[in-house]
């Protein structure tokens, strides 16, 4: 019941300080940044919310079921705009794996660095 409670408190605060201040990120996004945190400034012990975050993550497939079957509404338009879709999701995929590797290469590259300042 901690667990669950603890993880239920962060989720409204979240809420309440994006409500209250007007602020860009949705509040679960919120809660959840200060939840980790509180996990890393160790105001919360991970003991604490270990075996409800295990029986949350067992389940979530239950969480996901309403969004898969809410998404049968829109089968037309995916069957209209399919070429539209799949560009999209194909240009958006390699725009990923391309930022992806570029930062890689820099942060090796960086690491590199500073093994060659560090042999000097």
């Amino acid at each position: 019941m901690l667990g669950i409670g603890i993880l239920l408190g962060f989720n409204l605060l979240g809420h309440l300080l994006q409500s209250g201040f007007s602020l860009p990120l949705p509040g679960n996004v919120m809660g959840l940044l200060l939840f980790t945190l509180s996990l890393f400034l160790g105001w919360v012990k991970l003991e604490w919310v270990e075996q409800t975050s295990q029986f949350l993550l067992k389940h979530m497939m239950l969480f996901f079921a309403p969004i898969i079957v809410g998404s049968q509404v829109f089968f037309p338009l995916f069957r209209e705009q399919w070429v539209t879709i799949g560009i999209s999701w194909l240009g958006s995929t390699l725009m990923a794996l391309l930022v992806t590797g570029w930062v890689a290469k820099g942060l090796n590259k960086k690491e590199h660095n500073d093994r060659a300042e560090l042999t000097l």
